[in-house]
């Protein structure tokens, strides 16, 4: 989606309101860090990955642990089979 806003003055900066259209298609979040890159008139926003915290691993947890099996692939080397 795109949209335009307008700068305004916000003390010695500028800022800019996102829609929260935007926001919500971009998972964009407040309290969210974001990385600002500049160069050749444009400006990008992105947001930071972000781990989660052990507590938030556990909050999400509902008691199922899932098992994957994962093909390695052949042995390489000395590796103990």
């Amino acid at each position: 989606m795109a949209g335009e806003v307008v700068l305004k003055t916000w003390g010695n900066s500028l800022g800019l309101r996102i829609p929260k259209k935007i926001l919500e298609e971009s998972r964009i979040s407040p309290e969210d860090s974001l990385q600002m890159l500049a160069g050749d008139g444009e400006i990008v926003i992105r947001k930071v990955f972000r781990h989660k915290t052990f507590q938030e691993r556990l909050d999400e947890y509902r008691g199922e642990i899932t098992v994957v099996d994962f093909d390695w692939g052949e042995p390489q080397g000395k590796e103990l089979l």
